[in-house]
C-alpha cells in the first residue's frame, strides 16, 4: 500500500509541476539558487495572503524577504514571472499537503470511513495558506487578464490531473466514475463556501455541522451508486 501510495502521489505531483520532477542540483552555487528561489516565492505567497493580489510586488516581496532588488530581479525580472511562480507553487504544495494528509488518515485511522476522512482532509487543505492564496489569484484573476493568462491554464491542469488520478487515490468509486467526480465538484464548491462565509457564520458548531452535512451527502451518493 505504501509503495502504491508514494507512486501515485509522486505521479500526481510530477504532472502538476513537471519541472519539479527533475533531478535536484549538485552544484553549491546552483542548490544556493534554488533556495533563494524557493525562499522569495514563499515569501511572495505570504505577501499575497496578507496583502492581496494588489500586495504582490516586487519591491514588496524584496524588502519582506530581505533581498536586494537585483537579486530579485535576477530570479524574477518582472511581477508576472514572480506570480506564474507563485501559482504553480500553492497548486503544487496544495495537492502535497492533501495527498499526505489523506493517505497519512487512512494508514493512522484504519477503521474509519474513507469518505469521512476524505472530506476531513480537504477541508483542512482549504484552510491553508497556500488555498488563502490560490482565492486571492482566483478572484484577482477574474478582472484582470495578465494574471488569467497565468492563472486559468494551471487552475485547469490542476484540475484535468486531479480528475484523472481520482479513481486510483478513491478506488472504492471503481465503475462510477461521473458520481465520483459529481462528489468531489460538491465537496470543493461547499468547502470553498464554508471558507468565504466563515466570518459570517461565526459559530464553529455551525461550520461543524456544515461539514458533518458534506461528508454525510457524499456518503449517501456512494450508498446509492
Amino acid at each position: 500500500m505504501t509503495t502504491k501510495t508514494n507512486t501515485l502521489q509522486d505521479r500526481v505531483l510530477a504532472a502538476l509541476s513537471p519541472d519539479r520532477d527533475v533531478a535536484a542540483p549538485t552544484k553549491w552555487q546552483q542548490r544556493k539558487s534554488a533556495q533563494m528561489r524557493e525562499r522569495i516565492v514563499q515569501t511572495a505567497v505570504d505577501c499575497l495572503v496578507e496583502g492581496g493580489y494588489a500586495g504582490l510586488t516586487t519591491a514588496a516581496v524584496a524588502t519582506r524577504c530581505g533581498v536586494s532588488r537585483g537579486a530579485m530581479h535576477h530570479h524574477f525580472p518582472t511581477r508576472l514571472e514572480l506570480v506564474g511562480a507563485v501559482v504553480d507553487h500553492v497548486v503544487y504544495h496544495r495537492m502535497r499537503g492533501y495527498l499526505a494528509d489523506y493517505f497519512g488518515g487512512i494508514a493512522r485511522r484504519k477503521d474509519e470511513p474513507l469518505i469521512e476522512l476524505a472530506c476531513e482532509a480537504h477541508w483542512r487543505s482549504v484552510q491553508t495558506p497556500d488555498y488563502a492564496a490560490w482565492l486571492e489569484l482566483a478572484s484577482a484573476a477574474r478582472t484582470d487578464t495578465e494574471l488569467a493568462a497565468i492563472f486559468d491554464p494551471v487552475a485547469r491542469r490542476y484540475d484535468t490531473v486531479w480528475t484523472s488520478e481520482m479513481i486510483e487515490a478513491f478506488p472504492q468509486w471503481k465503475d462510477h466514475w461521473d458520481l465520483l467526480k459529481l462528489a468531489h465538484d460538491f465537496t470543493s464548491a461547499v468547502h470553498s463556501g464554508m471558507l468565504l462565509h466563515a466570518p459570517v457564520f461565526g459559530s464553529e458548531g455551525r461550520m461543524e455541522r456544515l461539514q458533518h452535512f458534506v461528508a454525510r451527502t457524499v456518503q449517501q451518493m456512494y450508498d446509492s451508486r
